[in-house]
């Protein structure tokens, strides 16, 4: 989950393989240190708008579900100082070795399956998911501890459908099966995804950086 993977708006991207549990085991591409212009112009819009959610949510505590590399967990471990920052992933070499390179002292990485977790109720101010929810088998459940573990807020980010898709079939890309980018097993328009969401608190933000949507929801 969470890997910092592009999926198929880069040109050069290429198909990956899914494994069993619907985690992207391919297809990977660094979105975040891509040179590629549209790319760069994308992403720009992508972490903007996140920021203006993190900072409207102003959380002292994360619990990142799916956190990948960790390129965005370490990002706000440096912007919360002592605050604390758990990020969790699938047991996968390649992120405990990205892990070992995105190191602070308020910050630690575990090995967890989102769908039953560890931690206390309102543990963490505020729970986030970014391009995460598209992979698992069981988004209700991960999404309703999401909402269980966070006091305050919760902030995730998903493809926007059917437009992912149309962009992939427009350039021709996983024809046979209808633009579906490998590993994606949910699919969400966001009235679709802000109705999912809207079972653990109040939709209080509802962001369409294209092409995806984000959404930060108060639990209180």
């Amino acid at each position: 989950m969470g890997k910092t993977h592009l999926d198929d708006l880069h040109q050069a991207a290429k198909p990956g393989d899914a494994s069993a549990d619907a985690v992207v085991t391919g297809n990977t591409y660094d979105k975040y240190g891509s040179s590629n212009p549209l790319v760069k112009k994308m992403m720009a819009n992508f972490e903007d708008t996140l920021d203006d959610l993190w900072k409207q949510a102003s959380p002292n505590s994360i619990l990142d579900v799916g956190c990948g590399e960790g390129v965005l967990t370490h990002k706000w471990a440096e912007r919360l100082g002592d605050g604390r920052i758990v990020g969790i992933d699938l047991d996968e070499p390649e992120l405990k070795a990205a892990w070992e390179h995105r190191q602070r002292p308020n910050l630690e990485y575990r090995i967890l399956e989102a769908t039953k977790l560890p931690f206390a109720d309102n543990e963490f101010e505020m729970t986030t998911a970014i391009e995460v929810l598209e992979h698992v088998p069981e988004p209700a459940s991960t999404i309703a501890e999401m909402g269980r573990i966070a006091s305050k807020y919760v902030l995730v980010s998903v493809p926007r459908e059917p437009l992912w898709r149309g962009l992939n079939m427009a350039r021709g890309s996983y024809l046979k099966d209808l633009g579906n980018t490998p590993g994606h097993v949910n699919h969400w328009s966001k009235r679709a995804f802000v109705k999912e969401l809207s079972a653990i608190g109040k939709v209080v933000e509802a962001k369409s950086p294209f092409p995806w949507t984000m959404l930060l929801v108060d639990v209180r």
